[in-house]
């Protein structure tokens, strides 16, 4: 009787183990419990720029200028209002006074404020892409920068961002917009346009 049992339990050990081998072996060959990615996700459309391979930053700094909201831009300098004035003759506080900034030389002037080294080393004028970049990643524009501030990623808060300080006594000429690419259309027929008519045969 015990070597019945022995037996019974002998090939139930056995069977189990051979399951748990099959099921392992299945789940590598078939990868059933990973989650598989593609490399890329479903299908690309030509002419769609995908989220964090240009978007806004794909739009020229320029047209984004020639739409930007001064109104918008005020509301976003609230962000730098704990550290900068704007008004004329403002005073310089965590950070110098920013009225008419745009067009001045880097790091220059304001009032004798205290310039970082790695800013005053930079040089170069307060010109649309130099602030634009500043204001997008102020310690990568220059490193060792004494201003904390992050910085504002979105490209259009910043085109509306540097068309308000703009506004406030420096009034320079907003940068000519790229002018739009031709449609690959342009140079064929109008749809719908008419075709030439047919050359009549020739009269015997």
């Amino acid at each position: 009787m015990d070597d019945r049992f022995n037996t019974i339990a002998g090939w139930t050990l056995f069977s189990g183990v051979v399951a748990l081998g099959l099921a392992s072996v299945s789940s590598h060959y078939f990868r059933a419990t990973k989650e598989n990615r593609p490399e890329k996700m479903g299908y690309e459309i030509e002419g769609v720029v995908q989220e964090g391979e240009g978007g806004a930053a794909a739009v020229p700094l320029e047209t984004l200028l020639a739409s930007a909201d001064a109104a918008k831009g005020e509301a976003t300098f609230k962000k730098c209002a704990s550290c900068h004035t704007i008004n004329a003759g403002g005073a310089n506080g965590i950070g110098p006074n920013l009225h008419a900034v745009l067009g001045e030389a880097v790091a220059v002037g304001r009032g004798g404020f205290a310039f970082s080294d790695a800013l005053k080393s930079h040089g170069g004028k307060w010109d649309w892409a130099t602030m634009d970049a500043w204001l997008k990643n102020p310690k990568a524009f220059a490193a060792g920068t004494k201003m904390s501030f992050a910085g504002i990623g979105d490209a259009a808060e910043r085109a509306n961002l540097l068309v308000y300080l703009n506004t406030q006594g420096s009034n320079l000429p907003l940068p000519a917009a790229p002018a739009a690419p031709a449609a690959d259309a342009a140079a064929a027929p109008a749809e719908g346009a008419a075709a030439a008519p047919a050359a009549e045969p020739a009269k015997k």
